[in-house]
């Protein structure tokens, strides 16, 4: 069996905080992870998978159950249906930036502008994770997942996870649990292959990011080495020497509001218009047809707001801490909260319910937690 002797999450977690649970396995095959989540869940025992422990916000007390760690790992490179296309299925506790890397290498293109973002493969769909305007909803094809309900292991489409922004049917929120309770085993992608040539750079965020004008060309090496430079100055790229990667990343997500509301803010706040879903089909009985066809409508569009500009123009500057507190904002990004020198989670809950209140009281917006929380509380 693949149980170790159990450690406090905070060992493993990169905010470090978090209990000891009762017992602790180390899965690195597919068919032990298999095992492991079903005896767990036939015996209705808590059970928390952790695969890097970058999006975990966990709780000081020790925890009840088992800790399943995954730590399966492998890249098979298969052929697409599309033509100038690859597909690749990682296994689920394959480190991701490892993936990035290999990706780069091989010269096939979608992912790399998440370069640098912590945690394992398998935990990125549930999250939609995504940088500089790539989101792996751009590139996934479909997951393996197992079941809680019944333990039976399926493959499903991409179509079918309700991907959104920082968002899955898999994802737990704050104050709620997730729609579809299941743990992926792998994934698979498909990316452009276009090799170590320098190409076009796609996407105005990307380009404003790198400081690249429309059109120009750069390698794919090039990118993710600008990417890296970038989150390495903000502190989004784990660096033990450095506190300010002591954190779960962005602590609060963009908000997403609509645009009358948007409207209420600043002008000076950054916002992203977000694509409204149009309904291009249209179907007119025959009989009925009078030679016009209405243009298509849709749904208001929403705006994604900046939390970091919300933070810090309600007075909480970078470094930020309350006093006698272990817990601060990161001196180099304002949505990190960080843990200076071994904070309690209490501490760093402490501090996040402080900057929901403040922003709250100046623009009349809760800020929502980006991780996942585990017997803590906002």
């Amino acid at each position: 069996m693949p149980d170790i002797t159990p450690v406090p999450l905070s060992q493993l977690t990169t905010l470090r905080t978090g209990g000891a649970p009762e017992r602790m396995v180390e899965v690195r095959t597919r068919d032990e992870a298999i095992e492991e989540l079903r005896d767990a869940w036939a015996e209705h025992e808590p059970c928390l998978v952790v695969g890097g422990g970058s999006n975990l916000f966990v709780g000081d007390d020790d925890l009840e159950g088992t800790v399943i760690l995954m730590r399966t790992r492998g890249i098979e490179r298969m052929p697409s249906p599309h033509e100038g296309r690859v597909r690749v299925r990682v296994e689920a506790g394959h480190d991701w930036d490892e993936l990035v890397a290999f990706t780069v290498a091989e010269g096939l293109a979608g992912i790399e502008a998440m370069s640098g973002i912590p945690g394992t493969v398998g935990a990125a769909p549930v999250q939609n994770i995504g940088a500089y305007g790539q989101e792996i909803d751009q590139t996934l094809v479909e997951v393996e997942l197992i079941d809680e309900r019944d333990g039976e292991v399926s493959v499903v489409p991409a179509s079918e996870l309700g991907l959104g922004f920082r968002t899955s049917v898999l994802k737990q929120h704050h104050g709620s649990v997730a729609p579809r309770s299941a743990v992926i085993l792998s994934v698979t992608l498909e990316l452009r292959e276009i090799g170590a040539d320098a190409y076009p750079v796609q996407g105005e965020q990307l380009r404003r990011a790198l400081g690249l004008a429309e059109g120009e060309a750069v390698t794919l090496a090039w990118v993710r080495e600008h990417v890296l430079t970038t989150r390495a100055a903000k502190g989004m790229v784990l660096d033990d020497a450095d506190p300010d990667t002591h954190s779960a990343g962005s602590f609060f997500q963009n908000a997403i509001v609509s645009a009358a509301f948007a409207r209420t803010l600043p002008p000076e706040c950054p916002r992203w218009p977000l694509h409204p879903e149009i309904d291009t089909v249209t179907v007119i009985p025959l009989a009925s047809y009078d030679g016009v066809v209405a243009a298509p409508r849709g749904a208001a569009p929403e705006v994604k707001v900046s939390a970091a500009w919300l933070i810090e123009n309600s007075g909480l500057r970078k470094g930020f801490k309350l006093p006698r507190s272990r817990a601060a904002l990161s001196t180099k990004h304002a949505l990190a909260l960080t843990n200076r020198n071994a904070a309690t989670a209490a501490e760093i809950a402490e501090l996040a319910r402080f900057i929901q209140g403040r922003v709250a009281a100046e623009y009349g917006l809760i800020l929502q937690p980006e991780p996942v929380l585990v017997g803590v509380e906002l």
